[in-house]
């Protein structure tokens, strides 16, 4: 079992430029704390969630950091050109000696579609043969690479330079979507998934799963975070980030109707979208409460999950908030759930 932390790049009552900053202080105080991972969203055309750059995010964090492993949870694979993405992965790799996850996302935000020229319809389908065209590149050592699909289509590609690890570890966003956990386990690559999504719906898409790769993936379990002295306090200071993220996220994915619209396409859309956008799921499947709880929490998802990478998602609303959250996660939380995992 894994811990890292998610960072969105949250700006409440402070500038852009500061909250960038703010955040990236916090992947350095995670390092020091001895997690093991920092996963960094992607968000477009959101003045709350300030990430539109997870390239150059990472890369300053190559240089702010020794030893932790710095990931993308994940790229909108859709609205890149695979080439460069690759390109830009292994570079990543090089400048973190080699502690690179590669996370891929299809996103869900109309602005971002609209903008980057790529319908709903368009989504899945392009993060899956983005996916399929930036593993050809960077896993092809000795010889070009030629890849010819639907959207991504190049003739004798040699990039350089080759990432540092012999093969990137990689994960797939699904909001439980069969289509993309059958593609993550027949390229046998990790998944992620969503703050929203409870216990039970991990377990049937880790069965799923396993049904095709022969044995459980490795997941990146997204969870809200806040540790108080009660329960009662955890819920009332935990409320307004969620709140706030909620109707920040929903404000950020208005969603115009495509000439090419599809109606169940579009109601599997809004599906998803409510589950990712569901305050209340945040509160049901977060790790909130006091310092028991939390603990007991924690337990569970070990329990149920083995192999999991927890990624929180810190509740406070300004820097010293989540400072302190990070530090009683470290040392009144975990301690305990590591010393029941190796009892």
């Amino acid at each position: 079992m894994k811990w890292g932390i998610f960072c969105l790049f949250e700006r409440y009552e402070t500038d852009a430029c500061e909250a960038i900053h703010a955040q990236m202080r916090l992947v350095e105080q995670a390092e020091k704390e001895g997690l093991e991972e920092v996963w960094f969203g992607e968000h477009h055309f959101n003045d709350f969630s300030i990430c539109p750059s997870p390239t150059v995010l990472l890369a300053n964090a190559c240089a702010r950091t020794q030893t932790i492993r710095l990931g993308c949870a994940g790229f909108l694979a859709p609205f890149y050109d695979a080439i460069r993405l690759a390109e830009d992965a292994a570079m990543l790799d090089i400048l973190s000696r080699g502690r690179l996850n590669l996370g891929l996302a299809k996103g869900a935000f109309a602005p971002d579609s609209k903008h980057f020229n790529t319908t709903t319809e368009q989504l899945r389908p392009k993060l899956l043969e983005c996916a399929k065209a930036v593993d050809s590149v960077l896993n092809t050592r000795d010889h070009a690479v030629s890849f010819h699909g639907d959207f991504f289509d190049f003739t004798e590609v040699d990039v350089e330079p080759k990432p540092l690890q012999s093969s990137i570890p990689t994960y797939i966003a699904t909001f439980a979507s069969e289509e993309t956990i059958a593609f993550a386990a027949r390229k046998g690559w990790g998944l992620m998934l969503s703050q929203g999504v409870d216990l039970d719906e991990c377990e049937r898409v880790s069965r799923y799963y396993a049904s095709i790769a022969g044995c459980e993936p490795e997941i990146v379990l997204l969870r809200t975070f806040y540790v108080a002295q009660s329960y009662e306090e955890a819920f009332a200071k935990a409320r307004p980030a969620i709140d706030h993220f909620v109707k920040s996220m929903r404000a950020a994915s208005s969603f115009n109707k495509s000439p090419q619209f599809d109606q169940m396409r579009y109601q599997a859309l809004i599906q998803e979208r409510n589950v990712f956008f569901d305050g209340q799921k945040f509160f049901e499947n977060g790790i909130i409460g006091d310092v028991q709880r939390c603990i007991d929490t924690c337990l569970t998802i070990q329990k149920r999950f083995p192999k999991v990478h927890v990624a929180l998602k810190l509740l406070g609303t300004n820097e010293n908030e989540n400072a302190r959250l990070l530090h009683d996660f470290t040392q009144l939380v975990r301690p305990f759930v590591d010393k029941a995992h190796h009892g």
